[in-house]
């Protein structure tokens, strides 16, 4: 296994089965480490995955100016800005612009042993005990496990865990009120396709989080050599009070160092929580080769190159931002109808008589909405869930009551 996993057959086959359909893959002798596609309407070669892949990697031969590009335009998406292409054995004809677009995060582990030596060297004692915390919290109050599928799983539980990644990432893009390019009916059926083959083949992982059997958390990983891309992550967002994504970096950092792997890369886009965890820094490029000396794909490569860096322009300037929420306000304007906007909690000396109550099931649908509170008032009292009932008030809408042996606090929820 010592490739990268956006050059392989599965990927670039299926790649080009859901968006290139009547196109083949194009290989250049004199470069290696990822193949193209011919774009219909101008001399352009584009790498196959384009902007859905997770970093490429190339090396450029040594030759004289290649005879397949003398008037042609190669443009390659999301190299590494650590990459290093020598140049000095290239034809002084050949030229590659750099194109700086997201920047990138990744841990260097090879200094660490374990977790808590990553946490020691990494973090503020104060800092790892809430990581701890968070930790501890999670699986005292919850039935929790987790499982990293990797070589092998069952097609029929694959299909679950990829139905609940969807319906967890549509959840969370509700919450925030953007709209979110991996949920592209086109895009999503892409990697339910693809990531099943990559995983029997070591080149991709789904790590998953349980409560009891109920799915929590996802996370899609991709394997560059010894590196592990984290490429899509979610949570539920009923359990954002006990920082799950916290505790699921933890459970990578600790599955990459027992497994040997000696970086785990969050890829690219900045996020807060990817600097604090991250100790290197990158960026990624998109790079054009061409033949300096020809007028078309000089000129190409000038509008390209400008298009690309007004985009970039615009997303520093949180520009792309503010479209996303556009989007999502057009197509989702009813969407916030009815939604819970907070709760209260009452503690009871006692369990009144005064209260015509009825014990539900939270795992019904309809109770959604109750969950938020129930997990806050979890965490809040070092409950476990296990030792919980959850009771409606009859005639009192929103009105609720946990009970934990002989103690019990009423809840209204608030609209």
């Amino acid at each position: 296994m010592n490739r990268n996993p956006f050059s392989s057959k599965t990927y670039t086959s299926t790649w080009l089965k859901h968006f290139y359909s009547n196109g083949r893959a194009i290989s250049f002798p004199f470069l290696k480490g990822t193949s193209f596609f011919k774009y219909p309407f101008f001399p352009l070669n584009i790498n196959i995955g384009r902007n859905l892949t997770k970093g490429v990697m190339y090396t450029l031969q040594s030759v004289k100016l290649p005879v397949q590009i003398p008037n042609r335009l190669i443009l390659i998406y999301d190299v590494p800005s650590y990459l290093e292409i020598k140049l000095d054995e290239i034809d002084q004809n050949l030229t590659i612009d750099r194109i700086r677009q997201y920047p990138g995060f990744s841990i260097n582990l090879e200094p660490f042993t374990d977790l808590d030596n990553y946490l020691i060297q990494t973090f503020k004692r104060s800092s790892r005990y809430k990581l701890n915390k968070y930790k501890k919290k999670l699986e005292s109050c919850f039935n929790i496990k987790y499982k990293m599928f990797y070589g092998e799983i069952k097609k029929e539980e694959y299909n679950i865990i990829f139905d609940q990644f969807e319906t967890l990432l549509k959840k969370r893009f509700r919450q925030k009120g953007i709209m979110n390019n991996n949920l592209d009916p086109g895009e999503w059926n892409f990697y339910k396709d693809v990531t099943y083959p990559m995983i029997l083949e070591n080149d991709a992982t789904l790590f998953v989080t349980y409560n009891e059997n109920q799915i929590i958390g996802v996370t899609l990983n991709y394997i560059n050599n010894n590196t592990l891309i984290d490429a899509i992550t979610v949570f539920d967002v009923d359990y954002s009070k006990f920082n799950l994504g916290s505790v699921n970096i933890m459970k990578l950092i600790e599955w990459c160092l027992k497994n040997k792997f000696d970086k785990l890369d969050f890829s690219k886009g900045y996020f807060d929580y990817k600097k604090r965890w991250s100790n290197l820094e990158y960026n990624f490029e998109y790079h054009l080769i061409y033949n300096k000396n020809a007028v078309l794909p000089r000129t190409m490569a000038f509008v390209i190159k400008n298009y690309f860096r007004v985009k970039q322009y615009l997303r520093d300037k949180k520009l792309n931002d503010r479209i996303h929420k556009f989007k999502f306000l057009l197509n989702n304007r009813s969407t916030k109808q009815n939604m819970i906007l907070g709760f209260s909690f009452e503690e009871l000396i006692e369990l009144s008589t005064d209260y015509e109550l009825k014990e539900i099931l939270l795992s019904s649908e309809k109770n959604h909405s109750l969950k938020k509170a129930l997990f806050e008032y979890l965490y809040l009292n070092n409950e476990s869930i296990n030792d919980l009932k959850t009771f409606k008030v009859i005639n009192s809408e929103g009105t609720y009551v946990f009970q934990s042996g002989s103690k019990a606090t009423k809840v209204q929820l608030e609209r």
